[in-house]
This record gives structure tokens, C-alpha cells and sequence, in this order.
């Protein structure tokens, strides 16, 4: 059975342009082509990357944290609840107000004790400010290493500078070492972020970022497995190359260097614009759609590494429109917005406001005592002063 299902998978009608089958793509001693099997590296590859993620972060990134007045935020804990934790943890983080009610009830609490709570609890379940560091660290340092190891290894190959000679004789196209292990480390790195996805800061476009990675992944594996080779190498170049400037952006915010954030942030925002809606249309869109053209007719691989690079392209505009509204924002109030894919603390907004209004009207009560004690004192004083007159007119003494 399984035989069977990876004999029809991987039929050349399905990968190979018409007229080329896996015969031709036969490896000899001078010539090595991609094989998938070469895929399965990536797995122990993913985890010695976790492994040096999780040493990295810990002995080098949360100490420099600390060095760099990077502190983490007081938060109150919650009161130890088995009912409240239970409802938390088996039904919902955010209960509605018949939820939270009824939890009241059960619990002997009025309902804006339960309230605060959930809100507790979930600020508690929040990451830290010292772990959204470390992790900016850990991405800076390793899209500064894929970008220009993509440099070192494309700057004297022809397609990076004539886009046509990404199909010069493809699909037999030999594999050189050099594109190999940069593969494998780009690959690796986007399987590890996968693994770790459960652990890892989640914000607001969490959804967006699994798809994000899952058509990396499919895109990166399978323009292995059919030579696109060349035309991957610059999709992984472009992509790298503002996420350069997005990840230390993030850590000069954590740091409260707001002018030095606000001019990374620019260049990023210059940067990804171009990279992801000018160039990578350009050079990997047209070239893909139109170029291949030239060489070959469609097939099922065409259709189907093209629509990986769709998919792609709709993120792209996805962020870019995220990034227009804070660039939008940052012109109008001169400094730059909140990452609205960050997911901030609710004590924030609510606990604070709860503070400022119990401060307002214990003000308003206070002056509403003293303003009726001095009426009422004014009153007496002023009706002790006074004499009725029999026609119902009043006359100071």
C-alpha cells in the first residue's frame, strides 16, 4: 500500500516537465541532483537548532536582557480558585457575563472579583518581556547568518543577475554543495519555528503565521525535490533580507530605545515594501509565471510551486497593509504605534481604568460630603441669622 501511494506520488508527469522523467535525472559521480530523500536531514538538523535556540537563549540572550534594562512587568497573581481554574482551563480564558455570573454564584464572589481574576489569570499565561527578547535575539541572529550565507553563495551565480538563467536547462540543473547545505539550513530553521510553535511568543496573526510557515516549508521542500532550485535560493534571499531589520527593530522596543526603533522600523518598513511587493513580483512571480515559458510547457509541478508563491504573495500584502497603518500612524503622532499583532497586557487598559475611576469617585464622594457638610453648615448658620417676618419675608439680623 504505501509502495503503491509513493510510486503514484511521485510519477514524473506530476513533477517533471513534459518529455523528462526520473531516468534522466539519474545521479552519477560527476553529477549529484536533488533527491528526497535528502529531505529526511532536516529533522535532526530542526533539533540541533532547538538545542543551540534553547543554550543560546538562556546563556547569552535573557543575561543581556538584563544588562540592557530589559525588565520584565509586575503583574498581580490570581487567587488560587479550583472552580475559577477549572472554567479556565476546560471551557474558556474569556467568559461572557451570564459565565461569569453564574461563576459567581458558585463561588460566593461578586462578579468583578471573578472578572479580575480571569484577567489575572490570562495576563499571567501572557510571555514575559524577557522571552519576546530572547526570541528577537534568537531570529535576528540567525536571518543576519541565512542572509548572507544567501549572499556568499549567489553573488557569482548567473540567475541572481539575469533571471532567465533560473531554466537554463532545467530540470537538469546539478546540485552544488554550497546550494545543498543552504537549503538545509533554511529548511531546518522553518521546521524548528514549527516545532516550537506551541512555545513560542503567540500574537494576534497566529493563524497567519502557520500558514505562513506550513507554505515555506512545502515550498522550500519541494523546489528541492524538483530542481527549482535557483528560483528558491532567491525566494529565500528576499525574504531574508527584512527580517534583518524586523527582528533587532523589536529589540530596541523591548530595550525602550524609542528613537533608534523608530528609524529600524523605517527601514524595515522600506525594506519589506519593496523586497515583498516589488521585487519578489518581479523577480520570482513573473520569472515563474512567464519565464519558464520559454522552456518548457505547463505541467502539475508549474501549477503547483506557483500557487505556493500565491500564497506567499497574499501575506505579503496581508503585513504590508499592517505596516502602511503603523507607517500611517508613525507620520501622524510622530511615534511609532504598537505592533498590532502584539497581544498586550489587559491590566493595561482595564485594571487601570478601574483604578483611575475608584480614585475619581472616591473624589467626587469626598467632595460630595464635604460640599453637603459645608451646605448644610452655610444653611444653619445662614437660617440662625435670619428673623420671619409675619408677611413671609426674611430679614438678616
Amino acid at each position: 500500500m504505501a509502495r503503491s501511494l509513493n510510486e503514484w506520488l511521485w510519477q514524473h508527469e506530476f513533477w517533471l516537465p513534459p518529455g523528462i522523467t526520473w531516468e534522466d535525472m539519474k545521479e552519477s559521480e560527476e553529477i549529484r541532483y536533488p533527491q528526497p530523500r535528502d529531505l529526511l536531514l532536516i529533522i535532526p538538523f530542526a533539533l540541533i537548532l532547538i538545542v543551540i535556540r534553547y543554550f543560546f537563549e538562556r546563556t547569552v540572550a535573557l543575561p543581556l536582557s538584563g544588562k540592557l534594562g530589559v525588565r520584565d512587568k509586575l503583574r498581580p497573581k490570581a487567587q488560587p480558585n479550583p472552580v475559577l481554574e477549572t472554567f479556565y482551563n476546560k471551557r474558556c480564558k474569556n467568559p461572557k457575563e451570564g459565565e461569569l455570573i453564574n461563576l459567581a454564584k458558585q463561588c460566593d464572589l461578586p462578579v468583578r472579583t471573578v472578572e479580575r481574576w480571569f484577567r489575572r489569570r490570562r495576563n499571567a499565561a501572557r510571555p514575559s518581556l524577557s522571552k519576546k527578547f530572547c526570541e528577537a535575539c534568537w531570529r535576528f541572529i540567525f536571518y543576519i547568518i541565512a542572509f548572507f550565507t544567501g549572499l556568499a553563495v549567489l553573488y557569482d551565480k548567473p540567475w541572481l543577475w539575469d533571471h532567465r538563467e533560473c531554466w537554463t536547462g532545467y530540470p537538469q540543473q546539478p546540485l552544488q554543495p554550497s546550494l545543498f547545505w543552504y537549503y538545509l539550513l533554511e529548511l531546518s530553521f522553518y521546521c524548528s519555528l514549527v516545532f516550537t510553535l506551541p512555545f513560542d511568543v503567540k500574537r494576534k496573526d497566529f493563524k497567519e503565521q502557520i500558514v505562513h510557515h506550513a507554505a515555506t516549508i512545502f515550498l522550500i521542500g519541494f523546489s528541492y525535490c524538483a530542481n527549482y532550485i535557483r528560483i528558491g535560493t532567491l525566494v529565500m534571499v528576499i525574504h531574508d533580507a527584512s527580517d534583518c531589520f524586523l527582528e533587532p527593530t523589536k529589540i530596541f522596543n523591548y530595550m525602550k530605545w524609542k528613537k533608534t526603533c523608530n528609524c529600524l522600523f523605517m527601514i524595515f518598513s522600506a525594506v519589506f515594501l519593496i523586497s515583498r511587493l516589488v521585487v519578489y513580483p518581479y523577480t520570482v512571480l513573473y520569472n515563474t509565471y512567464y519565464y519558464s515559458m520559454e522552456i518548457f510547457e505547463p505541467f502539475f509541478g508549474y501549477y503547483f510551486v506557483n500557487v505556493l508563491l500565491m500564497t506567499l504573495q497574499l501575506l505579503h500584502v496581508f503585513w504590508s497593509c499592517l505596516i502602511i497603518h503603523m507607517v500611517y500612524k508613525f507620520i501622524l503622532q510622530g511615534t511609532m504605534e504598537k505592533d498590532m499583532r502584539s497581544d498586550t497586557d489587559e491590566s493595561d487598559k482595564d485594571e487601570e481604568t478601574e483604578k483611575m475611576k475608584e480614585k475619581k469617585n472616591g473624589i467626587t464622594y469626598f467632595s460630595n460630603i464635604t460640599s453637603t457638610n459645608c451646605i448644610q453648615r452655610n444653611g444653619s448658620q445662614q437660617a440662625s441669622n435670619r428673623i420671619h417676618l409675619t408677611n413671609g419675608h426674611a430679614k438678616d439680623r
